[in-house]
């Protein structure tokens, strides 16, 4: 076996291991070349940060390629019919859209994501994070996840979206997009793709109900707005609700609580200064990455590294490898630096498909990790936390803590 050989081979996402430290096999990828096929997902893993930062950015790539060829043209198979409802819903969102369709709605989505606006949101998010930690600690601890890291944000893109409180389905937005973002695992199981149809078919049902009570009774809420957007049809309303919820939680959820495992693992502790807060929770995003890997398609032929990638090949964009590179964090790449001031980290993405709520993302996760520090200041680990069997999507099952 060569180097690049031996390499590949610590590559192992299904791994419980290498899920709960992928990084000493990031480092290898990188040591041994700048593209490396792995057969099992029948990807090109590019895991160093110049590579990723610059396709990210690329228009040779594209989240999706139906844009430009049919599944035919492109040498793909066309997605199960039985898995059309998920399909319907993913293809119709921002994440996955390309060309005009994705420009037009981004344009519009973009509008609930000003400056402005999360500066309105401020005193909202504050508040919660402090009764969600004033909750924790009443308790004596508990589950850090299910009691702070997911009712936060959650509530936040609920009241955004105008979702009623008193809908019994507000219940089930957790669940339902943890069983959708199943589907972003490597090589999903037909088990996970039956329950992300199921919690599509429930939500954009769900949905439809609730669009259709705002066209009579309209409210100062993101569904009300986008109703009267003539340039979005109802499919398109639904899936930039659902993607909003999934991809509005699951970087702040993870980052809190890989975060907060981080800090209590090392017994570290960020300054609460605001500044240095922020400073603080920028590498905590770098340093254990929510979203360790993001796909694309090759539209047309690129070269990485000397090595051509045709069309129709799909890259894996290591997000978890580039944020320690040292090549472009130095020789303390792999170490946590609350301090680091020079924080180009890719953990919201770049280029067209950047993260609209990046911002949104920071105010919470600020103020989450404020309200732990000013409320629980001795706060410590109750018990080791199990990691979730998920890679690309990656946090713990529960963080149960004591204060």
């Amino acid at each position: 076996m060569d180097a690049a050989d031996a390499a590949d081979a610590a590559f192992d996402p299904w791994s419980p291991e290498f899920v709960a430290d992928p990084y000493p096999a990031y480092a290898r990828l990188r040591a041994t070349g700048r593209a490396h096929w792995y057969a099992p997902a029948r990807q090109w893993l590019v895991p160093h940060y110049d590579d990723v930062s610059a396709l990210l950015r690329d228009r040779r790539l594209g989240r999706t390629y139906t844009h430009r060829f049919s599944h035919e043209e492109f040498g793909r198979e066309a997605p199960d019919a039985a898995h059309e409802p998920f399909h319907t819903l993913n293809d119709h969102g921002l994440l996955d859209l390309e060309g005009a369709d994705h420009s037009r709605i981004r344009r519009l989505v973009s509008k609930a994501f000003t400056p402005r606006t999360v500066e309105r949101l401020t005193p909202t998010v504050r508040g919660l994070a402090a009764g969600l930690v004033g909750d924790l600690v009443a308790a004596g601890g508990g589950d850090l996840q299910a009691m702070v890291a997911e009712p936060l944000p959650v509530a936040v893109i609920a009241e955004m979206l105008g979702i009623p409180r008193e809908d019994e389905e507000r219940a089930m937005l957790r669940p339902w997009s943890a069983a959708i973002c199943g589907m972003f695992e490597l090589n999903p199981s037909e088990d996970t793709a039956r329950r992300a149809v199921a919690a599509s078919v429930e939500f954009s049902a769900y949905l439809r109900q609730l669009i259709a009570r705002r066209r009579s009774e309209p409210g100062d809420d993101l569904i009300s707005a986008l109703i009267g957007v003539a340039e979005l049809t109802e499919q398109e309303m639904i899936s930039t609700c659902v993607l909003l919820l999934n991809a509005g939680h699951e970087a702040t959820v993870n980052t809190t609580v890989n975060g907060w495992w981080t800090l209590l693992r090392d017994g570290v502790r960020p300054d609460p200064g605001p500044e240095k807060l922020s400073t603080a929770v920028e590498e905590l995003l770098r340093y254990d990455t929510p979203l360790q890997m993001f796909e694309r398609w090759v539209l047309d032929d690129i070269e990485i590294g000397g090595v051509t990638i045709p069309r129709g090949a799909e890259v894996a964009l290591l997000f978890g490898s580039a944020n320690r590179d040292p090549a472009r964090f130095g020789p303390s790449a792999g170490e946590l630096d609350l301090g680091r001031a020079d924080n180009p980290h890719i953990t919201f993405g770049a280029g067209i498909h950047y993260c609209l709520g990046a911002p949104l993302a920071r105010l919470e996760l600020t103020a989450v990790f404020a309200e732990l520090l000013r409320q629980a200041p001795g706060l410590r680990l109750a018990a080791e936390p199990q990691r979730k069997p998920g890679y690309v999507i990656r946090g713990f099952e529960e963080l149960l803590v004591e204060v």
